[in-house]
């Protein structure tokens, strides 16, 4: 636990990071709950500002660091499934404008991670039809609306495959003008949510970075 009358921002920021990206990559924990249990970890119950704090990208490149000397035998192998599952669904659902964001896109998923798609579509409901239709048992919820304007409705389901673990599929309804300037790339060149071209992309090349990708 680093003292707090030696408390240096960098050096907060760089163990915080570091812990969060263990408990991301061993437990699945999310983000946010991950760099709180971090910071305590890190300073105790002393209160810091912002500044002592990492962003989600410091986390992210200390998860790619971890799983390249902890999981190198194993993460490859989890990430390529879930992006052919992911495909697969993008498929089903290409009558719904689907994209694929998080984890699985950006290449950090693991074993405790699920599936997120977005579909940008003039009637959202008619995605809960087909999943019914489907015979696909889900569950209702919300999620943060990327841009930040409210929430969108959610359907989430366990997809199942023979003698494979259950992968958890989230799908966040959009509707079609959301699509417009969603997938500009932020100031580091990389897209935070690619459709199906790009991501058969990224099953052919495996070894190309998301941010390189074009669908």
């Amino acid at each position: 636990m680093v003292r707090k009358s030696h408390f240096d921002p960098q050096r907060v920021r760089e163990e915080i990071a570091i812990a969060a990206a263990r408990m991301i990559a061993e437990d699945g924990l999310d983000y946010s709950t991950a760099k709180r249990k971090a910071a305590r970890q890190v300073v105790g119950e002393a209160k810091i500002g912002g500044e002592f704090l990492p962003d989600n990208d410091q986390i992210e490149e200390e998860i790619r660091e971890y799983q390249a000397i902890f999981q190198s035998d194993s993460q490859p192998a989890v990430l390529r499934r879930m992006r052919e599952v992911a495909l697969d669904w993008m498929e089903r659902l290409t009558p719904f404008d689907p994209y694929l964001t998080g984890a699985v896109l950006n290449g950090t998923a693991g074993e405790h991670s699920d599936i997120h798609l977005q579909c940008f579509c003039d009637n959202p409901k008619e995605v809960a039809i087909y999943l019914l239709n489907a015979n696909v048992q889900y569950d209702v919820s919300e999620t943060r609306h990327f841009a930040g304007r409210g929430y969108v409705e959610t359907l989430s389901f366990l997809h199942r495959a023979r003698d494979e673990e259950p992968v958890g599929v989230h799908i966040a309804l959009y509707g079609p003008d959301d699509l417009r300037g969603a997938v500009r790339a932020d100031n580091r060149g990389r897209l935070a949510r690619a459709n199906a071209a790009a991501v058969r992309t990224l099953l052919d090349h495996p070894d190309v970075p998301p941010l390189e990708i074009s669908g």
